[in-house]
């Protein structure tokens, strides 16, 4: 039997340098076009809302998904129940 651990990539040794490498190069890039990256910010932040829309598991269900309204539902605040 296989007792192996699945380790994420990201914990790996080469995982590790990548992204250590990928946040020296962010940093240089950034450094050198701070004025570009300050520019684009206002426009990702606009991103943002359309983005957080797709990749909510939920999206704008409301309150509806977690149980209908107060009166209906049995755990109320003061938990009793609704009903009687």
């Amino acid at each position: 039997m296989n007792d192996q651990v699945q380790v994420p990539w990201w914990r790996t040794r080469g995982g590790v340098a990548a992204i250590g490498f990928g946040l020296v190069v962010a940093f240089f890039v950034l450094r050198e076009h701070y004025e570009h990256a300050l520019g684009l910010l206002p426009y990702l932040l606009l991103l943002a809302c359309p983005l957080m829309h797709l990749l909510m598991p939920h999206g704008h269900g409301g309150h509806r998904a977690h149980g209908g309204t107060r009166a209906n539902r049995e755990d109320t605040p003061t938990g009793r129940s609704a009903a009687g």
